[in-house]
This record gives structure tokens, sequence and C-alpha cells, in this order.
């Protein structure tokens, strides 16, 4: 079968196959809750900041594990299929938590969330393929990574809310949180699993030997070294613009750490008008002018002193960054029709930039101040447009 012939179905069709895969893009960003989890979890059992970090440090650490061997996966199961079981698992990990909130329980949810989300992650993205054609891709997925990002929003939202009204009377309080995700992880598995897909099946499976060898392809590592800058930039950012500010306006932890909400909210715009953009526009034109505003941001970090343009700087990261993921994801899988699951799986692994990327920013901190940290971020900044310079103009 020729893997590289797009699949054709209808408008009504596409939609009813679209919403779902739309839905579990939602449960996708369930993964962002760990940050919120970690705080309150670090209060109700007295830990440390080391304790503590544990919890979204394994997050990363199993996109390392369970790329890979996800995309295997999906060559002899499918890729539906494979969603369908990154979702069951991610079910398992956010009920747990309603049973008790020890340290030790939390580890072993936060685990199994991370776990679930890395083979969800590396499964959707080529689920969506099957879907839409390749010049409509790369809106597409970011189309998803916005659904995504409500989820993300919501987050925190729904952990205070559980934390003082309804919920404390059944003894959960934030950890509501949890229960409410897990029911709506259930209905996307029933809506997806009554929903027919027709997979693009591959001729062969592959080894985690052949899988890796892809990297030796100059531009496979290019696009996987794209998406470690990335998410090392998203997740530097998030670490980084709060300690920006209060080494340079002198403000309180409280205030300063409303820079990470203008970085969420300039990146879920990103993502909402990224979708549409791309529609019509070169994805090259468009990452060009997404990485040029994060070099422009950099500058602006690197140099201002007053909490406005700093805010536009971190701003301007959130829009810039938005959609880089996407760009390079859809170019990646693009450049080989022939190993989506291979491709997928590498680029999701990528996704351990966010523990590459704090570990060397902070050590630059700690030697010369945040403009150290900035540094490290700029350096990705500056693959990134080499890498747009290396990509088709189509």
């Amino acid at each position: 079968m020729d893997v590289s012939r797009p699949l054709t179905v209808d408008k009504k069709t596409s939609l009813m196959q679209i919403i779902p895969v739309m839905l579990c893009f939602f449960v996708m960003g369930f993964v962002d809750l760990v940050g919120t989890a970690s705080n309150y979890v670090q209060k109700d059992l007295g830990l440390t900041d080391a304790q503590a970090n544990l919890f979204p440090s394994l997050v990363f650490f199993w996109f390392l594990i369970f790329s890979v061997p996800t995309g295997l996966l999906m060559n002899r199961i499918g890729r539906k299929r494979t969603v369908l079981i990154s979702q069951m698992i991610t079910v398992v990990s956010l009920f747990i938590p309603a049973f008790g909130d020890s340290y030790w329980v939390m580890l072993v949810s936060f685990s199994l969330l991370g776990i679930g989300n890395a083979v969800m992650q590396t499964s959707l993205n080529p689920l969506v393929t099957n879907l839409i054609g390749g010049d409509k891709l790369a809106s597409t997925l970011t189309f998803g990574q916005f659904v995504k990002a409500i989820a993300s929003f919501l987050a925190p939202v729904i952990a205070a809310w559980g934390a003082t009204t309804v919920f404390p009377t059944f003894g959960l309080g934030w950890r509501s949180l949890f229960v409410i995700y897990a029911v709506i992880s259930f209905l996307s598995i029933s809506v997806l699993s009554a929903t027919p897909i027709e997979e693009e099946r591959p001729d062969k499976a592959s080894g985690v030997g052949e899988s890796i060898k892809l990297l030796k392809r100059p531009f496979i590592l290019l696009c996987f070294l794209g998406i470690m800058c990335h998410v090392g930039i998203d997740v530097g950012t998030n670490t980084t613009a709060p300690k920006i500010i209060m080494e340079r306006i002198g403000l309180p932890l409280e205030e300063a750490g409303f820079a990470t909400s203008i970085y969420f909210i300039f990146r879920t715009a990103g993502c909402f008008l990224g979708a549409l953009i791309l529609r019509s526009m070169s994805p090259k034109i468009f990452l060009g002018i997404s990485v040029g505003m994060m070099l422009l941001a950099m500058g602006m970090l690197f140099v201002c002193d007053t909490l406005t343009s700093l805010y536009i700087g971190i701003g301007l990261i959130g829009f810039g960054n938005s959609n880089v993921f996407s760009v390079v994801f859809a170019q990646a899988l693009n450049s080989s029709p022939n190993e989506k699951d291979e491709v997928s799986g590498l680029m999701i692994m990528g996704l351990f930039g966010g523990t590459v990327f704090p570990l060397a920013m902070g050590f630059a901190a700690d030697s010369i101040g945040q403009a150290g940290a900035v540094g490290v971020m700029t350096a990705g900044v500056l693959y990134l447009m080499y890498y747009t310079l290396r990509i088709n103009n189509k």
C-alpha cells in the first residue's frame, strides 16, 4: 500500500472524525496540571522543593523512554488503538489521587500521567494525517495545540474551585481536578472508539534500531533538534520569566509569577491565529516571522528593565513559540511519508529538551545571573532561525 497517498473523505465524515480527535487533544493538555498539582501536593505534605520538583521532571523523563517504542507499537496495532491505550493509562492515572494523596501515591499518578501523555503525543499527531492532507496538516496540528492549551488554562482554575467550593465536602478538595479530567478522558475514549477512521498501514514493522537510524537523515535530525529547542524555550520561559522580573524590577514572587500567565495567554492566542494563518501562508514564511519575534524578544529580555517592556518580550516569546512545534512536526512527517510512526516517536522524544534546557539555564544563571539563562534560550532561537532557512518554501 502506498502510505504517502492521502485518504479522501467527504466534508461531513471528516468533521465527524475531527471532533473526536480534537477532544483527544484536549485530553492531551491534562498533563499540564502537573505544575498546579505539584504546588498543592507540596503544601499538603510539607515537601521540600527538590521532592516537589520530582513530579514535573518525571513527565519529561517518560517522553525519552516511551516515544520511540510507541512509534513501533503503532506499526503493529494502528494509531487509533494506540491513542485509546494512551487515554486508558491517563484515566487510571487521574483516578488514583481520588483514593489518597500520599507522596508515593502522587508519584505513581504523575508517572502514569507522563507515560500516557508520551504515548498520546506520539500517536495522536500521526493519526491526524489520516484525516488531513499534507498542505493543511500544520494548521490542523496548530489548532489541536490551541485545544490542548484550553485544558492547560482550566487546570489551575478547576483546582482552586474544587479547593474552595463544592468538592471539599467529599474530601477531595483540589484533587477534584483529577476526577473531573478522568471523566472527560473516559468520554473521549468512548467517542473515539465509536469513530471509524481508515488508517494507512505500513508495509513492514521497524525495530528500535531502524527508528533511531532515521536520525542519520540530515533533515530528520534538524527537526529533532528543532523540537528540543522549541520545548526548551517553552519550559525555560515559564521558569525564568518570573525570575527576570524579580531580578530587574524587585517584585516579590507572588506578583512576578503573573509573567507566566502572560506567556500562556499569548501562546494560546498564537495557536488560534496560527491555525488560521497557516491555511494561506507558507510554513517557511510563517516560521520565519515567528522566530523573528522570539529573537526580538530575547534582545528585550537582555536589556530592558521596565515591567511593561519585559511583559512585551515575554508575550512575543509566547506568540512566536506557539506554532513552532506544529510546523516542525508537520515538516518531519511530510519529509518521510513511509515512516510516519517512527518519525513521530523521534519527534516526541525531542520533548526531552524540556529537561535539558532548564538544567543548562540554571547553571548559566548561577554564574552570571538571569542574562545567562536568556543566553541559553537565545541559542535555541538562533538554531530555529537556521532551521527555518533549511525547510522547503511550500
